[in-house]
């Protein structure tokens, strides 16, 4: 059968509950294999985890999408000869097109130091083997374009010439569960995906617009899933009139409709934190980033989030649309949330751009009745 390394990054970081963050990790890449139809055993060894399976080239792009892997490489499985690894060296590098236009290095870890020859010796004579079979030159640095890796264990040596990026972060469902608001835009789906990377279970709840929009939501709530492995996505589907029309309307009759944007989003994050409470969510996920439009300034942030029970994240807080827009390509939710779709049916005029709260409680108390209008 064949072999995959897996590697991952901060879990090595974590102290006593790391065995857990790594139990879960397999979990995950065990739901990957299972939603592709994939056979495969998967198991821990050291500080590696590793996936045996007779299906290495179909399981390596499901896996790069695991979140808790740092990056993932096929590996052959050799003797522990020196010889048997020179040549499986050297077998690696002709297969990774290694010639006299490219460079590489070698590095070995040697995990079992039983073994008679030292990492540096392993680098020393398995390079120039390389060099002589291929005419490549040598580059220690990381500027290196290939990097032959040798893993000494206990039973075997392990020989790899590729390296593939997966997307780091945490397994997803060690941190808990957040309920995270999905529009048919492009901030909302990345926000959701980068705490699918930070370990969070998320509850996709849309408030439905109209058709085309709910449309995409799910569309996108589809192309996260293939992230999400180990969670299963269960999308709530609300009609945002039926939330939030009452209130607005209230505000066009005492002529406040500058705030519907204010309202529509203070509306909304509390019925999301109803359902926060039924599904045992921590808290509430949005996709805003500072300024982008003006709901989004910094005062109408703290007006909106003023009074909401649950913590609200806001994950892309500090990034710009150029950068939200680059992820959104690169997970595949940008071409779903930009197919053409009418402008929110809420949207005043003149909407408020730097509220307070001594104004929110304001209106609050108008619309209420407590305050003369």
């Amino acid at each position: 059968m064949g072999l995959i390394l897996l590697r991952y990054g901060e879990l090595g970081l974590k102290g006593g509950n790391r065995k857990e963050f790594v139990r879960r990790l397999r979990k995950n890449v065990r739901a990957c294999l299972k939603a592709h139809n994939l056979q495969g055993v998967v198991a821990s060894i050291g500080q590696r985890v590793y996936v045996q399976t007779d299906q290495v080239q179909e399981a390596l792009e499901p896996l790069s999408r695991v979140f808790g892997l740092v990056s993932l490489s096929p590996v052959a499985q050799v003797a522990r000869d020196i010889e048997a690894v020179v040549a499986e060296c050297v077998h690696q590098a002709r297969e990774a097109g290694i010639g006299p236009e490219t460079s590489y290095r070698v590095r070995a870890r040697r995990a079992d130091k039983t073994f008679p020859f030292t990492s540096p010796e392993i680098n020393r004579l398995a390079g120039e083997a390389i060099r002589e079979a291929t005419g490549a030159r040598v580059d220690l640095s990381d500027q290196a374009d290939v990097t032959i890796g040798v893993e000494v264990a206990r039973d075997a040596a392990l020989i790899y010439g590729r390296v593939l990026p997966a997307p780091g972060g945490l397994p997803v469902g060690v941190e808990g569960r957040v309920v995270a608001l999905i529009s048919g835009g492009i901030d909302s789906p990345v926000a959701a995906w980068m705490m699918l990377k930070r370990g969070c279970g998320v509850v996709p709840v849309h408030f439905s617009q109209s058709e085309g929009d709910t449309q995409k939501a799910l569309d996108n709530t589809a192309v996260l899933s293939h992230y999400s492995y180990g969670w299963t996505f269960h999308p709530r589907i609300l009609d945002q009139r039926e939330v939030v029309g009452p209130t607005l309307e209230r505000l066009r009759e005492i002529g406040e409709e500058r705030w519907n944007c204010v309202f529509c989003k203070r509306l909304l994050l509390l019925k999301a934190c109803e359902i926060a409470e039924e599904v045992g969510a921590h808290a509430l996920v949005m996709g805003d980033s500072l300024g982008q439009v003006a709901s989004q300034s910094l005062a109408n942030l703290e007006i909106i989030s003023y009074g909401i029970p649950k913590p609200i994240l806001r994950p892309l807080i500090g990034l710009d649309k150029a950068e939200i827009v680059a992820i959104a390509r690169r997970i595949g939710t940008f071409d779903i949330s930009t197919r053409s779709e009418g402008s929110c049916i809420f949207l005043p005029a003149h909407p408020l751009t730097r509220g307070s709260l001594e104004a929110l409680r304001g209106v609050i108390g108008r619309l209420e009745g407590r305050i003369p209008g």
